[in-house]
């Protein structure tokens, strides 16, 4: 098993919840500190920064060399931008994409013979925001939506050669991303121009207080992580996995509703979280 993005997380309670089902887990980490933390039985960490092509040639010249078959890739690194689409300079959402879409596709391409050989499995983290895209998650969610539509590709290619593809879209889970997002989120909106931080700045300090606060009350890591890796090992995978009743509701709004409804209830589930000057 690859899980990508290991270091905290959603990501170590992956590799975790695979290590428990018996599986020898190659867990990748941005820095060897962050290996030191999550090293153990059935969790080996790996160097993977999967935006640098040299280590991913480095992964796959690990799983090559492994006497084991490779089992299943789990894409699951991944960073939050909360923006206004017209604030955030280009150079952040081609970052933004570089993690979140192209590093999923370098790794997916490094790996996919050895899946083949095994008949393998790849899952993809999406998001509730692969779905649905609030106000300020333009980026964010593009990224998601455009990993979605990779992944249905994918399963329709490889279909045929006995290689399955699944999609798991988590809602709020409690991991130290939601507070990184934040930062980022605050950090981004100090740089905005005046005139863009009059248009938006009220936007940004509620959705900012959204999140955290619908972030506190989702669900434990560990839980998300036994999501994960049923999805991982499962004897006829679904095609996709909702993780929390937040996102199986919203996906099922999204479905249902007219998206200026859709509009209004987003709206209303900001309204007490704008400062008070700006509301």
């Amino acid at each position: 098993m690859v899980v990508t993005g290991a270091s905290t997380g959603l990501g170590a309670a992956t590799a975790r919840a695979l290590a428990a089902r018996g599986h020898h887990v190659l867990a990748g980490v941005r820095r060897e500190r962050d290996g030191d933390a999550i090293r153990a039985d059935g969790v080996e960490p790996v160097l993977l920064d999967i935006t640098r092509p040299e280590h991913i040639r480095a992964l796959a010249d690990r799983v090559d060399a492994d006497d084991r078959p490779l089992r299943a890739l789990v894409n699951n690194a991944g960073i939050s931008v909360n923006a206004p689409v017209e604030a955030l300079p280009l150079a952040e959402w081609r970052s933004l994409f570089e993690v979140n879409l192209f590093g999923h596709v370098a790794v997916t391409q490094a790996l996919l013979a050895s899946l083949h050989r095994s008949r393998g499995r790849i899952v993809n983290i999406s998001s509730v925001g692969g779905k649905v895209a609030m106000a300020t998650y333009g980026p964010y969610a593009g990224t998601k939506f455009a990993l979605e539509a990779v992944s249905d590709a994918l399963r329709r290619e490889l279909a045929p050669h006995g290689v399955e593809v699944v999609v798991v879209e988590p809602g709020a889970v409690r991991t130290e991303m939601g507070e990184r997002g934040a930062a980022t989120a605050r950090d981004l909106a100090g740089k905005m121009s005046p005139e863009h931080r009059r248009r938006y700045g009220g936007l940004v300090e509620a959705v900012v207080a959204h999140s955290l606060a619908f972030t506190r009350t989702g669900l434990a890591a560990d839980k998300a992580g036994a999501v994960v890796a049923e999805a991982a090992t499962a004897r006829r995978p679904r095609t996709r996995y909702t993780i929390g009743r937040d996102a199986g509701l919203l996906t099922w709004l999204a479905r249902v509703i007219p998206d200026r409804a859709l509009d209004r209830v987003a709206a209303a589930s900001l309204r007490k979280y704008w400062p008070r000057e700006a509301a």
